[in-house]
C-alpha cells in the first residue's frame, strides 16, 4: 500500500500495469476512496493502460488536511501528483466530486489531460449535496447504506462502517469542506467549462438525481458525448463492468 510524499503531504497511490504506454488516472468522489475503482473498473482499464488511483486528502489512507477542498486546491494537488509520478499527460476520469476535480483539471491544465471521462459530477449549485453535511449522523450513514447503496451494503461490515463514520465526522466538523463547496456553487456557469477542448465522455445513471447536471454539461462542452447507464448516483458501484468497458472503449479509440 504505497504512500508517497507529494509536496510534504502523504498521499496513498495505487498503480496497475506500469509498463503501458499511456496512463489513465482515476479520481474518486468525496467521502469515498480509491477502492471504488480498484477491484472492478481499474482491472478492465489495466488491460491496455497504466492505471493510477489515489486517495484525496483526508480520504482513505492519505493524510488528513484541515483545509483546501476548493477546486483550485484540489487540482493543484492533482497536478503536483502528476509531476511527482513524472507523468506529463494522462487520460483522466473522475466520479462525483472527482468529476468536478477532473473538469477543473481539464480547464486549468489542458496540456496535462488527453481525454476526459466524467461520471456523475453533480451541479455544485445543488443545495442538497451540502445539506447532507448538516444532516449527517451515524444513523444517517447506516440508513443510507441500508436503503440506497445495495451493492455497498454487502461489503461494508461494522469495522468499515465505523472507519467511514470517523472520516465523515472529521471532514464535516474539522475541515473547511462545506465553505469550500459553497465557494464553487457557480462552477457550472463559469466560462472555463465552455473552454474545455478535450474529447469528453459523460456517464450518468439513468435514474440519478444528477442526470440533469450531465445534460447541462453536454450543452456547454464542445466535443462531448453523454451516455446513460442503468442505475443512480452510485452507478460505478452498481454497474462497474459497464462503466469500465465504456471508459476502456472511449480511451482506446
Amino acid at each position: 500500500m504505497p504512500v508517497i510524499n507529494v509536496e510534504t503531504r502523504a498521499v496513498h497511490v495505487q498503480e496497475l500495469n506500469k509498463g503501458a504506454a499511456e496512463t489513465v488516472l482515476l479520481v474518486h468522489g468525496m467521502f469515498s476512496n480509491l477502492s471504488i475503482y480498484y477491484f472492478n473498473i481499474a482491472p478492465i482499464l489495466a488491460k491496455h493502460f497504466h492505471v493510477v488511483m489515489y486517495d484525496l486528502k483526508s480520504h482513505g489512507m492519505s493524510e488528513k488536511i484541515a483545509d483546501g477542498y476548493d477546486l483550485n486546491s484540489m487540482t493543484d494537488d492533482l497536478s503536483a501528483l502528476l509531476d511527482q509520478l513524472e507523468l506529463s499527460s494522462v487520460h483522466l476520469a473522475g466520479y462525483s466530486f472527482g468529476g468536478l476535480i477532473s473538469l477543473k483539471m481539464a480547464a486549468r491544465f489542458p496540456h496535462k489531460v488527453k481525454k476526459l471521462a466524467v461520471i456523475e459530477a453533480p451541479d455544485p449549485n445543488d443545495d442538497k449535496t451540502r445539506d447532507i453535511i448538516d444532516e449527517y449522523s451515524r444513523e444517517f450513514l447506516e440508513y443510507y447504506v441500508q436503503n440506497f447503496a445495495d451493492t455497498t451494503k454487502s461489503k461494508m461490515g461494522k469495522r468499515q462502517m465505523e472507519k467511514n463514520h470517523r472520516m465523515y465526522e472529521y471532514l464535516f466538523h474539522e475541515t473547511s469542506i462545506k465553505s469550500d463547496m459553497i465557494r464553487e456553487r457557480d462552477f457550472f456557469s463559469a466560462t472555463e467549462i465552455d473552454g474545455i477542448s478535450q474529447e469528453t465522455l459523460l456517464l450518468y445513471g439513468a435514474n440519478s438525481n444528477c442526470l440533469e447536471a450531465g445534460k447541462a454539461l453536454k450543452k456547454k462542452i464542445k466535443r462531448v458525448e453523454l451516455m446513460e447507464v442503468d442505475g443512480d448516483h452510485n452507478v460505478p458501484i452498481q454497474q462497474p463492468v459497464s462503466i469500465g468497458n465504456l471508459m476502456e472503449t472511449f480511451f482506446k479509440n
